[in-house]
């Protein structure tokens, strides 16, 4: 295994050599997806659990690395999918070692550090993807492709969950909905201009569990989300109330259907009406290929120097701004529901003076 520092891309015809630091549950899942990706040598993984990391680098036949920054000498590029918290030091070191990066989401814990991250890829001229993964979920790529020649009226988000262990060092904002601000923000890239959110814990947690907020948008769109960790069942939609249509995407089950107001009536020649037809439904396929699969797969292509990432740091950032000030507003819904200064910035709305989260200050 040699020792060389990789440099800023690998070649074309050599294999990417990657590592994984932090292999919780979805550490896991980068884990078994890059053993199988073509072109892709993955060298090792990291974690602050020796057990657990010599029991996943056992089953991959990889190196295991107690300290983290003992790997990056060896590798092109990682996945960083350690606690929230952590994932501004560690993205430091990678990029210090001239190491590209895909970190999980949210990018950082505070908007401070998501900045300072976003600067340090530029200065190292590496790669910073970020994991919204649901960018790469099938339904979404055909939705978007579907919403192109609509006029969006409405969007409402539900991203619900049951209870779980993971994740839980922050709220339901910076776990769950997150996902959907960052599709929001995508389908609708247009300035927000008027922001409410409520929320509430569960009891004994210290973080949200439940929140909603709306988004008024500068072009008259309104988009609802809705996400939760105290659910009694998995949900993860997004319906466009369209002019024209109304489109509902299920990303759990890969699905779209397509609703068209449509009214045709069938008669005899004596003008009896037999059958009306009121309203007609479009079932769109979409593929089967699991989003981290593909997610992973364009990281191999950025590293490559094939593409630019699908979700940058700014991107990220961008969600991150609007995540921290739902959270603040539904920590404390009365502390404004007036206007707020937003901006264009790369075809995505953005918050102008940052505000951090409190869950995240504190």
């Amino acid at each position: 295994m040699s020792l060389e520092s990789p440099t800023a891309r690998p070649t074309p015809a050599a294999p990417v050599k990657v590592g994984v630091i932090g292999v919780g549950n979805m550490g896991q899942h980068h884990t078994r997806v890059l053993s199988l990706l073509k072109d892709v040598e993955l060298v090792g993984v990291a974690d602050a659990s020796v057990e657990r990391g010599q029991t996943i680098a056992k089953r991959y036949r990889i190196a295991f690395f107690e300290d983290y920054r003992d790997l990056l000498p060896l590798v092109d590029a990682v996945c960083v999918a350690v606690p929230t918290r952590l994932h501004h030091a560690v993205g430091l070191a990678c990029f210090a070692a001239r190491v590209h990066v895909l970190i999980e989401k949210p990018i950082a814990a505070s908007i401070e550090e998501a900045e300072s991250l976003v600067k340090a890829a530029a200065e190292a001229a590496c790669i910073l993807q970020v994991g919204h993964i649901e960018r790469f979920n099938p339904a979404f790529k055909e939705l978007s492709k579907v919403l192109s020649n609509e006029d969006i009226v409405a969007l409402e988000a539900h991203r619900l969950s049951p209870y779980s262990d993971r994740a839980n060092d922050v709220s339901v904002v910076l776990d769950l909905m997150i996902h959907d601000i960052d599709l929001i923000l995508d389908l609708n890239p247009h300035p927000i201009v008027h922001l409410t959110a409520s929320g509430s814990r569960a009891p004994g947690s210290p973080y949200l569990d439940y929140v909603t907020a709306t988004l008024d948008f500068e072009n008259g769109t309104i988009a609802t989300l809705t996400a939760s960790k105290i659910t009694h069942q998995k949900r993860r939609t997004i319906v466009a109330h369209c002019r024209k249509s109304l489109t509902e995407a299920d990303f759990l089950n890969h699905d779209i259907s397509i609703h068209r107001q449509t009214t045709a009536d069938y008669t005899t020649e004596h003008g009896q009406v037999l059958y009306r037809q009121d309203g007609t439904i479009e079932r769109v396929r979409t593929s089967n290929i699991e989003p981290l699969h593909a997610e992973l797969e364009h990281f191999m292509q950025c590293v490559r120097g094939s593409e630019p990432p699908s979700v940058g740091g700014e991107q990220a950032l961008q969600a991150l701004r609007l995540a921290s000030h739902i959270e603040r507003l539904a920590i404390a819904p009365r502390a404004t529901t007036t206007p707020l200064d937003w901006q264009i910035e790369s075809s995505a709305p953005y918050l102008a003076t940052p505000v951090e989260s409190e869950a995240s200050a504190s």
